[in-house]
């Protein structure tokens, strides 16, 4: 039987409704938290996750 985890938020460290087996491999994927109502981009590769930090938006200036 193939072994399955949780996936736990960046930010809170709370479970998320996203369950994941040893062989998913995840890229770019909109992560959202039910409880801190965060959406974070993250990587996951056997059980390994990255999150992948976007740079913010910065205002024009003319």
């Amino acid at each position: 039987m193939e072994a399955m985890q949780w996936i736990l938020c960046p930010a809170c460290n709370n479970k998320t409704r996203i369950r994941i087996r040893d062989d998913t491999i995840l890229e770019n994927f909109p992560l959202f938290c039910p409880k801190c109502k965060k959406e974070t981009l993250i990587n996951i590769r056997q059980f390994n996750m990255s999150v992948i930090k976007e740079p913010d938006a910065e205002t024009q200036s003319r």
